[in-house]
């Protein structure tokens, strides 16, 4: 017996640092207004299917547009994850591109950032711990663009890119309950449905 756990991952609306180019990380900056249209243009896109919840990062970022989701769709104000909170780049926080940051780099990743594979480790275990604690549901999961593409990368062992602002992002998990194993498969990404051979 298989049951399937579907998530639509969710990046955050825009903010003055995205706008501006810069790295946020584990800064809590705030949506700009926006973001806060991208928030509420995205549950055109999120009200084609039936939703149990929401969860999201607790940055104000993701928090935020997380209840202007909520809100629209009937679902409330969403449980805040501190798992789910954006990759913490350290003292590359809050830069642009320029020598500054260049300083910073080391192939791979950033002096002082948390690692790429912690954070895809911590965003995959926070969806699989969901999908346990609540098996066949369907939930919104709002959080931060790196955060969501290291852990599909993971999860799908390919690939992915960029993730947009506000985009829909839809995922399924599939958990077999006779061996323990699970799969994932992407069918939404950046909001296009994913054709497949």
């Amino acid at each position: 017996m298989t049951t399937t756990t579907t998530f639509a991952l969710i990046r955050h609306g825009q903010t003055d640092w995205n706008a501006a180019a810069r790295i946020q990380g584990a800064t809590d900056i705030p949506l700009n207004d926006i973001g806060r249209g991208q928030a509420t243009d995205a549950v055109a896109s999120l009200s084609r299917y039936d939703w149990d919840f929401i969860v999201s990062s607790p940055l104000s970022r993701a928090a935020e547009t997380a209840d202007l989701i909520g809100n629209r769709l009937g679902l409330g104000l969403a449980r805040r994850l501190p798992t789910l909170i954006e990759r913490d780049y350290g003292p590359a926080e809050g830069l642009s591109a320029g020598a500054e940051l260049d300083a910073l780099r080391f192939p791979g990743g950033f002096h002082g950032a948390e690692t790429e594979e912690a954070v895809a480790a911590r965003g995959i275990d926070a969806l699989r711990e969901l999908a346990r604690e609540h098996p066949g549901a369907r939930i919104i999961v709002v959080a931060h663009g790196t955060l969501i593409r290291l852990s599909l990368e993971n999860a799908l062992d390919q690939p992915i890119g960029s993730i947009s602002n506000a985009s829909l992002n839809l995922v399924q998990h599939h958990h077999a309950h006779a061996d323990g194993g699970a799969a994932w498969q992407l069918d939404v990404l950046n909001g296009q449905p994913l054709v497949r051979a």
